[in-house]
C-alpha cells in the first residue's frame, strides 16, 4: 500500500467542511450591500494647485543651484595672480651637479632606454 492510500483510508474521503443551509443564496446580495456602503463613503479628492504642480521643479532647481554654489566655494582659492609665475617655477639647471642627477636617476629606478625615450621624445609620432 502506498503512503497516500494509507492516509486517505485513515481520514476517509468525505468532505468535512460544511456551510450553513442557504448561505450561498443570500451571499451576492450581502456582498453588494456592503459594497454600496463603501461607495457612499468615498472621499473627494482635492484638485492640485499650481504650486503643487511646480513644487518638484522648484526643489530640483534649488538643488542644482546649491550644488553649483558648493562646487564654486570648494574650488575657490585665494591664489595671488602673478604674471611672472614662470620665473618663480623655473629651476636653474646649470647649478645642479652631475652627481645629484646620477643619484636621482638611480633612486627613480629608470633604465637607460626609458631615459633615452624621455629625453629625445622618440615615442612621439609625426
Amino acid at each position: 500500500m502506498n503512503d497516500e492510500e494509507k492516509i486517505l483510508k485513515g481520514l476517509g474521503t468525505s468532505n468535512h467542511f460544511t456551510v450553513p443551509d442557504g448561505y450561498f443564496e443570500n451571499l451576492t446580495s450581502q456582498v453588494m450591500d456592503k459594497l454600496s456602503d463603501v461607495r457612499r463613503e468615498s472621499v473627494k479628492m482635492k484638485m492640485p494647485t499650481k504650486w503643487d504642480k511646480i513644487k518638484p521643479w522648484v526643489y530640483m532647481a534649488a538643488m542644482f543651484i546649491g550644488a553649483a554654489f558648493i562646487i564654486r566655494i570648494a574650488s575657490w582659492k585665494n591664489v595671488p595672480v602673478d604674471d611672472d609665475i614662470s620665473i618663480i617655477t623655473q629651476v636653474d639647471v646649470e647649478n645642479i651637479s652631475d652627481e645629484f642627477i646620477d643619484e636621482m636617476l638611480d633612486m627613480s629606478m629608470i633604465d637607460d632606454y626609458s631615459l633615452y625615450v624621455y629625453l629625445t621624445d622618440a615615442s612621439r609620432e609625426y
